[in-house]
């Protein structure tokens, strides 16, 4: 079969919703995406080494809070959806789309080991005329320098025999006004007829596609987006400490600059990044510079700032504490969620995890109410979740609001006379003496 056959036939079994596609990674990025293929018409397999996703899947149940059980479970009895960890099946696929994650090494080097397995096992089972789309976070050159070169180390041709491209993933966790749905999808190719296919394949379930001229284009636009996250949050958090010294309120001076029409986007200070990608990307894209002889000197400054956010968030603890004659050690101290953000149960990176084991260290008593995460196993050790009115009887010496769940009673943690730190200025409309703001 020719390239303008392969790319021909291809195209039209998109077009006609006879593609068969294949999702590599059922995490928060995975399934979202495997599902919305579905409920417009693919058939679609998931490809998973944990067997407790996959199983879950088959039986129509939903761990990732943004799908919603109904939506999955229908397109599972439909036929239309199946999960499986068995890589074999990669060589029905018309279309492979790799969404695994994308961690960092001890090191702060980026570690593409799931990547590179992800791919291994399309190596063993790819055929003429697929479609292979990497959509995980990556430094710009992945696709071209590491996953190229495997796919065509058998003999096939990229661009003819099959097609690559790569289109980051765009997932905001927890965000129900922007889904897979309406997030304009970023697409860039190995070359024309690979951009062309990817455009049309994410074209059927994305209100807008975006091409880019490349997969070197495609991946740097997905840093620059959560880099420019990182590096705001980064001043703002070095704002909030400025402002702490001076006695300023800087949630009130962030309020009244975001009245400005423009020129001004409000970022908000935390106990530090979480997630995915913000506390990850910013190191993908300096350690590439620095390979290309370039020293990302204000991005990597921000890292810095951002990372050390836990360590003042505690000094906050021992400053509530001092206010009633109390040290850390030896206290109770209550944390009120563990996630990484409002609402979800998404525990990679959060900043939690680290005030956890600062307030550890330095001989605290930790418990902590978070409805989204039952248990919490860090450095060693395993912590259950409290009830929140629970906790708040037992009368911790100091509570500290890392994640602002919804959920939360305020009212009834504020009235309790409970010393309070509050990381995400989740008590804004409330004044006391026992509440101190980062």
């Amino acid at each position: 079969m020719t390239s303008n056959a392969n790319s021909e036939r291809l195209l039209d079994r998109i077009r006609t919703r006879k593609a068969r596609i294949g999702v590599i990674g059922l995490g928060y990025v995975g399934l979202p995406l495997a599902v919305e293929f579905a409920r417009r018409g693919f058939d679609v397999s998931g490809f998973d080494v944990d067997e407790t996703k996959t199983s879950q899947i088959n039986a129509g149940r939903s761990y990732i809070p943004d799908v919603p059980e109904a939506e999955l479970s229908e397109v599972v009895k439909a036929g239309r959806l199946r999960g499986t960890t068995q890589m074999a099946g990669l060589g029905q696929m018309d279309v492979i789309d790799i969404c695994v994650p994308t961690p960092l090494r001890k090191t702060k080097d980026p570690d593409l080991s799931y990547v590179v397995k992800a791919v291994e096992a399309v190596v063993e089972a790819l055929t003429p005329g697929q479609l292979i789309i990497l959509e995980s976070t990556t430094y710009p050159g992945t696709t071209d320098e590491v996953v190229q070169p495997m796919l065509e180390s058998k003999g096939l041709k990229g661009d003819t025999d099959f097609f690559l491209a790569f289109s980051p993933e765009r997932v905001d966790p927890g965000n129900q006004t922007y889904t897979t749905r309406n997030i304009p999808k970023i697409v860039g190719g190995m070359g024309k007829a690979s951009t062309e296919a990817a455009a049309l394949l994410y074209g059927a379930i994305v209100e807008r596609v975006i091409k880019v001229s490349s997969t070197r284009v495609a991946e740097m636009v997905k840093l620059l987006e959560n880099t420019f996250r990182a590096v705001n949050i980064g001043m703002v958090n070095e704002l909030a400490l400025m402002c702490h010294k001076m006695d300023i309120d800087v949630w009130e001076v962030i309020d009244a600059a975001k009245t400005k029409p423009f020129g001004f986007m409000p970022f908000y200070p935390g106990p530090g990044l979480g997630g995915h990608c913000i506390p990850i990307d910013p190191y993908y894209l300096s350690w590439k510079a620095r390979q290309n002889g370039f020293e990302c000197r204000f991005i990597e400054l921000a890292g810095h700032v951002n990372s050390a956010m836990p360590d003042y968030v505690v000094e906050r603890v021992a400053d509530a504490l001092n206010t009633v004659r109390k040290s850390i050690n030896g206290s109770r101290v209550h944390l009120l969620g563990v996630a990484y953000k409002r609402d979800v149960n998404d525990m990679r990176e959060s900043p939690a995890l680290d005030v956890v084991e600062l307030l550890q260290k330095r001989g605290a008593m930790v418990s902590y109410t978070d409805p989204y995460v039952p248990e919490l196993r860090h450095g060693g050790h395993t912590l259950s979740s409290v009830d929140l009115g629970q906790a708040i009887v037992a009368r911790p010496d100091c509570a500290v609001i890392c994640t602002d769940h919804a959920v939360f009673n305020y009212d009834a943690l504020v009235s309790s006379g409970v010393l309070i730190v509050d990381t995400r200025n989740a008590l804004k409309d409330r004044t006391s003496a026992t509440i101190f703001r980062l």
